[in-house]
């Protein structure tokens, strides 16, 4: 396939496109720094630094976009919040146009979100079915994904891929965690009871792959089977890098220091894959101890 790609670069991206290239597609990646792009991807890829410079996607068989400002790198000011926002919502509402004028229009269109479109559900088990909390981030991917499903038609599929924690080696939640635990300086976050839905890379990068070949649309949750409570999380990150991981911090500090984003550490959803699974998607990595043995 021709394969359309936004958020190239990011860590999802990155690990995306290996596996695509190896089975036959090529790649084009939009990219506001084609020289940083160049440096991190494989040559074969193709580098566009703006859609503006093209009005359709013709000669497109699937676009996947997985643009967005990072939510969790600054506190959410108002005008940090319309950035985040607006860096999904503006690429995800062109690439509807550009599918919309396109005389053979994509059959594939994949569009990011998070888990986060739950909002904080404590400990209320969320699948996709399930009515979202209003917050924040609810209102974001919400938003989000109604955008995307305006690329819906006959001729196009739109799958929204509703994404957790995901864990890799090289960049995203572990990038930060990493360091500290193994200094020794891990431990729960708030009261720990918290859940967090995770995902590994190798599962999210297949996952995608799986809605690329298989006739399925709408929402899916991109998490492990298996989601865990914040205080079990840190104490098997600390096991995985030999470390004790007993270091509380207080929620009254976290929120302090991240005024209102801190509800992205301080709540969560305990979220659950059940079209993925439903739709025959087979996960390599249930466990989430084998999964942080294998990232860190």
């Amino acid at each position: 396939m021709q394969v359309l790609l936004t958020g190239g670069t990011g860590l999802i991206g990155r690990h995306l496109i290996p596996p695509l290239i190896e089975t036959g597609h090529s790649i084009t990646v939009v990219t506001r720094s084609p020289e940083r792009a160049r440096q991190l991807l494989d040559p074969r890829v193709t580098l566009w630094q703006s859609l503006d410079e093209h009005p359709t996607l013709d000669g497109f068989d699937a676009v996947i976009n997985l643009a967005g400002e990072p939510i969790a790198d600054k506190r959410w000011s108002a005008t940090q919040k319309q950035r985040l926002c607006q860096s999904r919502w503006r690429i995800t509402q062109r690439l509807v146009e550009m599918i919309h004028t396109s005389n053979q229009p994509p059959a594939i269109f994949l569009s990011g979100s998070a888990v986060g479109f739950y909002g904080d559900t404590g400990d209320e088990v969320v699948t996709e079915e399930d009515t979202p909390h209003n917050a924040f981030t609810h209102e974001l991917c919400a938003k989000w994904e109604a955008i995307a499903l305006q690329a819906q038609s006959p001729h196009t599929r739109v799958c929204l891929l509703r994404t957790g924690v995901v864990l890799a080696p090289d960049g995203g939640m572990m990038s930060k965690l990493l360091p500290l635990f193994r200094l020794g300086l891990g431990g729960p976050l708030g009261d720990g009871h918290q859940y967090l839905s995770w995902i590994h890379i190798d599962d999210m990068v297949n996952a995608i792959i799986w809605l690329l070949d298989n006739p399925l649309q709408g929402p899916f949750n991109m998490v492990a089977p298996y989601p865990v409570r914040n205080a079990r999380f840190t104490q098997l990150l600390g096991e995985a890098v030999n470390r004790p991981a007993i270091l509380r911090v207080p929620a009254r500090v976290i929120s302090l220091m991240m005024g209102e984003s801190a509800t992205l550490v301080l709540g969560g959803q305990n979220a659950l894959p059940r079209r993925l699974e439903q739709s025959g998607f087979g996960f390599r990595w249930f466990q989430l101890e084998d999964a942080l043995q294998n990232v860190t």
